[in-house]
């Protein structure tokens, strides 16, 4: 019950690692999204979830993050990365995106989020930010009506080599996001796939030196969010993965992408 890459009416696959990274990935399927686990670097290379936003299904939240047992406990990053320290255990699959279908599903959908497998050590503010990281997806959601608010999302960090070292671990001070849909007027089977890219920049929240919560009332010393409409290209150029469908697809104009990524203050920006 992992990711369709059919999901939407016209091929959307999955983007692929390679070479040596395919070799200490491992894919894990679980309801309505799939996670391809780097085993050394502890993360996600990639993930991809079907969102059928007709059919979505309010469920209780929880909070039961926990291994999976499929795969080493020493592949994943636990708890005691995100232990007395003001790092987020960041969904990359949102916990509401699976979580449709029948009641029984959709909590299944819901428990299965909760894994570390698909969690990423995220600055607080970044990670809670309704217009930096958690609002891009209900914006682009909001324009798919075109396919009955259907959706298929990739996420994960950039896996980069000079990434800080903290705990055992790297952490990722980029995450990207690619959205995809189909722009067929009905649904059906066949369309035209159209995907817009996003690379999140949260380096300015890390300081592994001192990655602790600030005292009451202080506020702590950092720079700005920076978030980015970027070519899908340029995604696959500083992740290595390979995903031609997605680049061929991109909705960004040629002319705003020769100008270099686009910083957004908002929602709006966007280029859809």
């Amino acid at each position: 019950m992992g990711f369709d890459e059919r999901f939407l009416g016209v091929g959307a696959a999955l983007p692929r690692v390679n070479g040596a990274d395919a070799a200490a990935s491992v894919s894990l399927d679980y309801v309505h999204f799939t996670v391809v686990l780097d085993s050394v670097r502890r993360l996600a290379r990639v993930t991809g979830v079907n969102i059928d936003g007709a059919s979505l299904v309010d469920v209780p939240r929880g909070d039961d993050w926990r291994f999976d047992e499929r795969v080493p406990e020493d592949w994943q990053t636990g708890p005691a990365v995100y232990a007395a320290n003001d790092l987020d255990r960041g969904h990359l699959v949102r916990r509401r995106d699976p979580v449709w279908g029948t009641p029984e599903v959709a909590a299944r959908a819901n428990s299965d989020t909760f894994h570390f497998t698909n969690a990423a050590p995220q600055a607080g503010g970044f990670n809670q930010s309704e217009e930096l990281w958690l609002g891009l997806e209900d914006h682009v959601l909001g324009h798919a009506e075109a396919n009955r608010l259907r959706l298929s999302v990739f996420t994960a960090p950039v896996l980069a080599v000079d990434d800080p070292p903290y705990r055992g671990i790297r952490i990722p001070l980029r995450f990207w996001k690619i959205a995809a849909w189909n722009r067929s007027v009905d649904g059906s089977e066949g369309g035209e796939l159209a995907a817009t890219g996003f690379v999140l920049d949260q380096s300015p929240l890390v300081d592994t030196s001192e990655v602790v919560a600030p005292a009451p009332g202080e506020v702590p010393p950092l720079g700005p969010f920076r978030t980015f409409q970027v070519p899908i290209a340029d995604i696959a150029a500083i992740t290595g993965l390979a995903m031609p469908d997605l680049v061929a697809a991109d909705v960004l104009p040629q002319t705003v992408a020769a100008a270099g990524w686009r910083r957004l203050a908002a929602a709006s920006d966007i280029l859809l």
